[in-house]
């Protein structure tokens, strides 16, 4: 058997301690001052990484909420001043085309698919400079553009730009509003999408509207021989391209008069909106025909994942180095 160390503890002269109560004393194991400091030691090492927790805790959080405030003040000022312009807009056709409404839709489908074409000027400069590798916006956004297409071809037909005035303002508004939306994409693709979707979101209650009050009229009226084509004939493809809410050969509309082209081109005008508000959460849009999202071709080889929210984000990714795992 092993052997207890014992400790002999001193008490002054003046006390007597009776001889058994020494044995007891002098029995008692010995603790070394190790095992007397390790436990203090240790919780004061928890106690100063729990405070350094603590401290680093009080000073993240101001600067996550900070930063969260701010971004919610960059959406509500963007918003409000998407609201406003296309106030400005729709002030301007009801005053010009009160009763003309026609020649209003030909000038609303002249200005709706500039933005397609902006989205898509931008996306390429960003792809050339390497910055940029998403084929899903560039497919969505050219079916918009064709989809817009139609409407200004069935416009067209029924005579919306039999007038030169009409066509010059159209023409000159769509010129402003290309350079507007460049410059707006560039800087905030958010704030783009979202004005694009206030101009839809005016497009579609414009349609309704109209369906509401000549409903009956246009039931007795044939459908333009553009709109039969590409709501029923040939590759439907682009035409569900667009429609990002919903599955591919989900929604084949008839067309059997004028009533049925415009209830047609309203809800063509809702699935616009919806695109559009999913665009504003950066890398939300898909295409309805993609398939998942795959790091490698079918060759084997990496797919580029280049992405960027912007033209500073964008030169701010280009400088800064790559990360290699």
């Amino acid at each position: 058997m092993g052997t207890v160390a014992t400790a002999m503890i001193p008490f002054p002269s003046s006390v007597s301690l009776s001889i058994s109560t020494q044995k007891v004393l002098t029995c008692l194991p010995t603790l070394s001052p190790l095992r007397r400091r390790v436990p203090r030691k240790l919780h004061l090492v928890k106690a100063t990484i729990l405070q350094d927790k603590e401290e680093d805790k009080v000073e993240q959080e101001p600067l996550e909420s900070t930063s969260g405030t701010l971004e919610e003040w960059c959406i509500k000022i963007e918003q409000s001043v998407n609201v406003l312009l296309t106030e400005v807009v729709i002030k301007i056709l009801d005053a010009l085309y009160r009763d003309r409404h026609y020649a209003r839709f030909y000038v609303l489908e002249t200005i709706a698919r500039v933005p397609y074409f902006a989205f898509m000027s931008v996306l390429h400069m960003y792809e050339s400079f390497g910055w940029w590798r998403r084929a899903d916006y560039l497919k969505v956004h050219f079916a918009e553009s064709w989809n817009e297409l139609h409407h200004l071809l069935i416009m067209e037909e029924l005579g919306g730009n039999s007038m030169w005035f009409d066509r010059l303002l159209a023409q000159h508004i769509a010129i402003f509003y290309y350079f507007m939306t460049v410059i707006m994409y560039a800087v905030s693709a958010r704030m783009a999408y979202h004005f694009s979707e206030c101009v839809e979101k005016h497009a579609y209650s414009t349609y309704d509207k109209f369906i509401t009050l000549k409903g009956e009229e246009l039931k007795s009226l044939p459908a333009p021989e553009v709109a039969i084509k590409y709501y029923t004939e040939g590759d439907l493809y682009l035409f569900d391209e667009f429609q990002t809410s919903r599955a591919p050969c989900t929604r084949r509309p008839k067309v059997e008069n004028l009533y049925d082209v415009f209830v047609n081109i309203r809800d063509d005008e809702a699935e616009h909106c919806k695109t559009m508000k999913a665009c504003q959460t950066h890398g939300n849009l898909r295409s309805p025909h993609s398939q998942p999202a795959t790091t490698r071709d079918e060759s084997g080889c990496p797919l580029s994942e280049a992405d960027c929210e912007g033209i500073v984000d964008c030169i701010k990714n280009s400088v800064t180095p790559v990360k290699t795992k």
